[in-house]
Order: structure tokens, then sequence, then C-alpha cells
């Protein structure tokens, strides 16, 4: 993910941060990363590429279900943030107000 982003020159999506890639080594299987600041989107681990899981429309409605209410009046730019990252082809189910952090 964080490769994608950054031949895609992305370092915010919709005013939230993103980190940057520093460099990565496959063999330690470890990443180096700028640390930003909130507002920030950050744990790209739970995240697909180039299409959206296949889940049943049930398991959907109980996802969204959970993440309106763990986001309340910000679940909206949440959407809009993740909308965002998918026109990047990259899809965002592993979502919390940890990983997804609004300015204080």
């Amino acid at each position: 993910m964080y490769e994608r982003l950054r031949e895609a020159g992305v370092t915010e999506v919709l005013g939230f941060h993103v980190p940057q890639l520093i460099r990565a080594d496959d063999e330690l299987s470890v990443i180096e990363m700028t640390i930003v600041t909130r507002p920030f989107v950050l744990d790209f681990a739970g995240a697909y590429l180039d299409a959206r899981p296949e889940f049943s429309e049930e398991i959907w409605a109980e996802w969204e279900s959970q993440k309106r209410e763990q986001f309340g009046d910000g679940w909206r730019t949440v959407e809009a943030v993740m909308d965002a990252f998918e026109e990047l082809g990259i899809y965002l189910v592993d979502i919390s107000p940890t990983n997804i952090s609004f300015a204080r």
C-alpha cells in the first residue's frame, strides 16, 4: 500500500495526512515510514489492493453499522476518505478511530 501511495505522490487525502514510506526490507519484513500528525490515516495492513473484498451483504451491513457507531458524526467524512483511497485502488476495511483520526 505504501509503495502505491509513494508512486502516486500521495501525502494526504482530503486533508488527512498519510505516512510516507522511507524504505522497506522484504527479508526482514520491516518498513520505515514518516510520523504524521492529526488528522491522519494510518495502518493499511488490513487494506485490499485493486478489488473490494467479497463479503456478503449482511456482513457489509453489520460492518457499516459498527463503523457508523464508532465514528459518529464523522462517518460521512470517513466514507469520503475511503472513496478517495478506492480511486487509488486501495480498499480500506480495517478502519477505526485510532487509524482514521480527526484533528483535535
